[in-house]
């Protein structure tokens, strides 16, 4: 796609994690860039913990930005020079981008969970549901609290995972309640449950009949599909929404963040960028 302006220099970007190699975040981007005419590269990264801030501070000139998966969403913070305002909110960037110098980070997750409950229809929750207690966990009380809702309980393994949240649920105007995770099996009057703990995790309960009859789970991770919650709820009759969706709107927001420099601008042509992405993980 060309709208006449000049094209943008020759860039590189990487999403960063450990493991990684399952990543389907390079074919998302590239396919945007594809579209938007950038000479972009964007590979996947095996990056742990400890090796974190060598790598961010060893980029040159050529590097446009990085995508982080957990848990190097919180351990980026002190490598930035500024964070936005979701990424102040949840203590967590999974977007970084180097602007003259300086490293700017960015949260695209609350983005991406609206957005992907926007595409299965999903646009209001009165009182909703979150599945874990770390970084991601903080993006869907935030995506929550954008939908309306007025009231999240969160289910974990163990409490004190979750006392974090509790301050920031209060300040987005939020009652939340922390229960263990066994409660699934006999929670109810939910209508929406975001799940954020690791893929393919056990969580040694299976939810009620009344909470797969009355809300929607968001699965926010995408490998391996099913998890074994999705299986539960799917074997219950209930709706789940893809973790793909999420994936595909927070990428969106990403490159925005990197064509832009803000999550907010819309891209040219955007529809189409949206279009090829969506169809790069078909």
């Amino acid at each position: 796609m060309s709208d006449g302006a000049a094209p943008l220099a020759p860039h590189r970007l990487a999403v960063l994690g450990s493991p990684i190699a399952h990543s389907k975040s390079p074919a998302l981007h590239r396919a945007a860039y594809a579209v938007l005419g950038f000479d972009w590269q964007y590979e996947a990264v095996e990056v742990a913990s400890a090796g974190l801030a060598d790598f961010v501070g060893s980029r040159d000139a050529s590097w446009r930005g990085l995508s982080l998966t957990m848990p190097l969403k919180q351990e980026v913070l002190p490598l930035v020079d500024e964070l936005d305002r979701r990424a102040r909110l949840t203590g967590a960037a999974n977007t970084v981008r180097f602007d003259g110098g300086r490293r700017l980070g960015f949260n695209t997750d609350i983005g991406g969970i609206v957005g992907a409950l926007a595409d299965a229809g999903v646009s209001h929750s009165a009182r909703a549901g979150v599945v874990g207690g770390g970084a991601t966990a903080a993006s869907a009380i935030a995506a929550i609290a954008e939908l309306g809702a007025s009231e999240v309980e969160v289910f974990v393994r163990t409490p004190a995972r979750a006392a974090a949240l509790e301050p920031l649920a209060g300040s987005l105007g939020l009652r939340i309640a922390v229960r263990p995770i066994a409660e699934l099996a006999s929670a109810e009057g939910l209508d929406l449950v975001v799940a954020t703990v690791p893929g393919g995790t056990e969580l040694g309960v299976r939810p009620g009949a009344a909470l797969t009859a009355g809300s929607v789970l968001l699965e926010v991770a995408y490998d391996p599909w099913p998890s074994p919650l999705v299986a539960a709820w799917l074997d219950g009759g209930g709706t789940v929404v893809h973790g793909l969706g999420m994936l595909l709107h927070q990428a969106l927001l990403q490159v925005r963040v990197f064509a832009n420099g803000d999550p907010e601008a819309a891209l040219p042509g955007e529809a189409e960028v949206l279009a090829a992405m969506r169809a790069s993980i078909a």
